[in-house]
């Protein structure tokens, strides 16, 4: 368990950060880059849970949790030495992907197919996850241009491209499956 006792260290004050193994980076490094995106993903998915109830608030729950282990996971690099530390790392593992992948398949069957593409809106929840979609996207484009620099756990990419599609889904389920979608109109202020 955590135990923060005091919030504000100053240790950061420099504009370096520690990462979960004690190594310390710039704040702007590309690793910070892809956790703190995938911190601001998470406080989206909670934007979007004031709009939410039932099954879709529960699987928004569960999916916060895991974008704090998603975001531990980027924390801690892989290295050699991960055998050896106090407390195995925390990884994001390939069932997480396969549960989103589960629930997308869920909520798909009632969706009629698109003849359009859709533009973010509709009611407020699907407003919010179109905003969860777009902010996961970026923390995983960051995931990705961090594993080009460094080794990254594979899932955790995997889960973040899962992640904005189960978005794009709940949305249109959240928009009286897809019937109250706003579809684009190609041209239609022209």
């Amino acid at each position: 368990m955590v135990v923060l006792n005091k919030i504000y260290t100053r240790t950061g004050d420099s504009g370096e950060t520690a990462l979960g193994n004690g190594d310390r980076v710039a704040k702007h490094s590309a690793r910070v880059n892809a956790y703190g995106t995938v911190d601001e993903t998470n406080a989206t998915i909670g934007m979007a849970r004031l709009h939410a109830s039932g099954e879709i608030d529960t699987q928004l729950a569960a999916i916060q949790n895991d974008l704090f282990d998603l975001g531990a996971d980027l924390c801690r690099p892989e290295m050699d030495k991960d055998a050896e530390a106090e407390y195995p790392p925390l990884r994001v593992t390939q069932s997480l992907v396969d549960r989103l992948e589960s629930e997308i398949d869920v909520m798909n069957k009632s969706l009629t197919p698109l003849r359009s593409f859709i533009l973010p809106g509709g009611s407020a929840l699907a407003a919010h996850l179109h905003i969860c979609r777009t902010v996961s996207r970026r923390a995983e484009r960051l995931a990705v241009e961090l594993s080009t620099l460094e080794s990254i756990n594979p899932a955790a990419v995997k889960y973040l491209n899962r992640l904005s599609d189960w978005c794009f889904v709940a949305a249109r389920m959240a928009n009286d499956q897809g019937e109250n979608d706003v579809l684009w109109v190609p041209g239609a202020n022209t």
